[in-house]
């Protein structure tokens, strides 16, 4: 991004995503005053502390310290690299960006080729389906199973049985095999040359990321000539499944309106339950539901219900999904299904509102796990109930939340027939051993300490760009120790038109910790507004220059003296300790204020 035409796009791409908007699709915010106020996508916390100001474009959390630009925190969200989050905002404003390609994995292959041809595949595969003839089996299931309508809101498709259809398509589009084997599609022979195709055969299922990319598909065979009645694709640069959830591209705007996501099995449930209404629905990639999977959750909800099966699976399922959603201080409600059925089944037969009410009487993490246990402990003898109430217990207490703690404390104690006291005791007793070493993995993590009067010059001169020569001539070219402090300051002093600096954009190159402090000091900038010339800009500069000489020369003398003491007697010891006496006759100087320190300093800059 270093010559003034990538500038200038980088300014396009931020001027195009509103942050508010761009924030507002991941976290609630309400308007207060100038600013947006929400909880932090970053840390748990129960009491605001997030704002975002439109007039800056920038972000900043007083809980944790995150702050930066629109580009900041779609890194951090996101996790993606700087260039990853600008060819990110870029996309989604219809501009065209490429970042430098110096890490371009070998055999050529890099992540934007491999986006291009999962969306190609995509559409190869729903023109099959589309292409079939209406007595084909595939057509067939989609009528059967009442999906004409999620067809093409969901650009299902169908892969031919024939795996050189799929290979002349791939030479006429100029793809070649080794993406396609990158992507996952087609497997090698192990017996022999040639290829094969992983999904012939299979109904088609899209899976995309949030941002709407197609990262990988999901094949449900039809035929049953395969013992797996679903294959997946296998992980790959795009594709983690256990941080991909079905549907989330089109369903979280409704759980960040609604900050309440539903948590399904499968696609056909999910693309059903949206179809239907429930448009906060999503559903983990063939894997368990995962940490990952939670903190992906919690960006855009506060609460989830789970929607699982009501067969001994599905509710151990369930379970477990609790456990990882509790971790993240999240609220979990559970929705089991009636015996036999499924959200697709249910719907069709009985329609969206049999399926609100199973969602209505949801009961909570507790009220479900007592339920389980209820039909597989004797709770009438004191065994089965120490049994119940440890199985209880080590689910509860995962909660990062002491508040969330107690309520379900209290739940279970009201359940089991027992003192919620009796419960207290007994985890306080089972987690003693782990408390030291197991932190919430919502707390947050602070940002690093930078020296206070290096942070405050920098507030100084982005506050009251007018005192900009003045520090320029007179600070010394190795006085700020700190490197993040030193490249917003040289960005500073190095402007032509200080009063007209967009920092976080002349920042786009150095370390995102320089754009975060930046946005920090923003956000709590106060402009001294004075008539008495003791607290004017000028002489707090001045204070703060001082500060920052006292500090370079008491090193210097430090370093003196060190020396001092390791060499022998002689002319080389007394010019280092005369050297020592001018130094701290110099300190003296500078201690007595400006007026008196400043021609010493001038001899001092020449």
């Amino acid at each position: 991004m270093a010559d003034q035409s990538s500038k200038q796009l980088l300014e396009d791409i931020r001027a195009r995503n509103d942050i508010v908007e761009t924030i507002g699709r991941y976290v609630q915010l309400k308007r207060q005053g100038q600013r947006h106020l929400g909880l932090c996508p970053f840390h748990q916390e129960k009491t605001p502390s997030f704002h975002v100001n439109p007039q800056r474009q920038i972000f900043h959390c007083f809980g944790c310290g995150a702050g930066g630009d629109v580009f900041s925190f779609i890194q951090r969200i996101e996790n993606v690299s700087f260039p990853e989050s600008i060819q990110m905002l870029a996309e989604r404003v219809g501009l065209s960006y490429e970042f430098n390609r110096e890490e371009r994995p070998k055999d050529g292959i890099d992540k934007n080729t491999l986006f291009q041809v999962h969306e190609a595949l995509a559409a190869y595969y729903y023109d099959a389906l589309e292409q079939a003839k209406p007595d084909h089996f595939a057509r067939r299931y989609i009528i059967e199973r009442d999906l004409e309508d999620a067809r093409a809101s969901f650009q299902l498709g169908w892969a031919p049985q024939d795996t050189d259809q799929l290979l002349h398509w791939a030479a006429a589009q100029k793809i070649t095999l080794p993406a396609l084997e990158k992507c996952g599609v087609l497997i090698k022979n192990e017996r022999g040359s040639g290829y094969y195709d992983r999904f012939k055969g299979r109904l088609m299922f899209p899976i995309r990321d949030e941002q709407n990319r197609v990262v990988a598909f999901s094949g449900r065979i039809l035929d049953q000539s395969s013992p797996a009645k679903y294959v997946n694709s296998p992980e790959t640069p795009l594709f983690t499944k256990g941080r991909v959830l079905y549907g989330l591209h089109r369903a979280r705007q409704a759980m960040v309106n609604q900050r309440q996501a539903i948590v399904c099995e499968g696609q056909i449930d999910t693309l059903r339950l949206q179809l239907a209404g429930f448009e906060n629905t999503v559903a983990p990639q063939g894997t368990a539901l995962t940490e990952m999977h939670a903190a992906l959750l919690k960006r855009y909800a506060d609460e989830i219900i789970l929607l699982f099966d009501a067969d001994t699976a599905g509710q151990n399922a369930a379970l477990r999904a609790g456990e990882a959603l509790l971790q993240a201080g999240l609220s979990i409600r559970i929705a089991p299904m009636p015996q036999g059925e499924d959200p697709d089944s249910l719907i069709r037969a009985s329609g969206a509102e049999a399926m609100k009410q199973i969602l209505d009487n949801a009961v909570s993490l507790v009220t479900f796990h007592y339920g389980l246990l209820k039909n597989r402990e004797d709770l009438s003898s004191d065994a089965g109930i120490m049994r119940a109430s440890k199985s209880i217990l080590e689910v509860v207490h995962h909660a990062p939340s002491a508040v969330q703690r107690e309520r379900y404390l209290d739940e279970a104690a009201a359940l089991l027939g027992v003192t919620a006291d009796a419960l207290w005791h007994d985890m306080r007793r089972m987690i003693r051993p782990s408390t030291s070493s197991a932190a919430p993995l919502t707390s947050p993590v602070k940002p690093p300490a930078h020296p206070p009067h290096e942070v405050m010059l920098i507030e100084l001169l982005l506050s009251h760009p007018e005192i900009t020569d003045f520090v320029h001539q007179y600070l010394p070219t190795d006085g700020i120790q700190d490197l993040i402090c030193q490249n917003i300051i040289r960005k500073v002093l190095q402007h032509p038109e200080p009063a007209e600096i967009n920092m976080l954009s002349e920042l786009s190159d150095e370390p995102e910790e320089c754009r975060r402090l930046v946005a920090e000091i923003q956000m709590n900038a106060r402009r001294i507004q004075s008539d008495d010339e003791e607290i004017s800009p000028l002489s707090v500069a001045q204070d703060l220059l001082l500060t920052i000489w006292r500090r370079k020369i008491e090193f210097k003398r430090e370093q003196c003296r060190k020396q001092i003491a390791s060499l022998p007697d002689g002319p080389a010891q007394r010019e280092m300790m005369n050297e020592s006496a001018q130094l701290t006759i110099l300190l003296k100087n500078l201690q007595a204020g400006w007026t008196r320190a400043q021609p010493i300093l001038e001899l001092e800059l020449d």
